[in-house]
């Protein structure tokens, strides 16, 4: 197969993604909320300069 009939097969599939946008922003949420606990946790015992 050439590579202009491999782009031309995958640019007409249009089928369901395989991993659900709402599980994808999930585990960014996550992720960014778990590393905003760890710097809230790690800065606030030290005082203001």
């Amino acid at each position: 197969m050439s590579l202009t009939s491999l782009i031309i097969t995958a640019s007409e599939s249009h089928g369901e993604p395989a991993v659900s946008p709402y599980v994808v922003g999930g585990i960014a949420l996550a992720i960014l909320m778990v590393s905003l606990l760890i710097v809230v946790a790690i800065g606030g015992g030290r005082e203001h300069s």
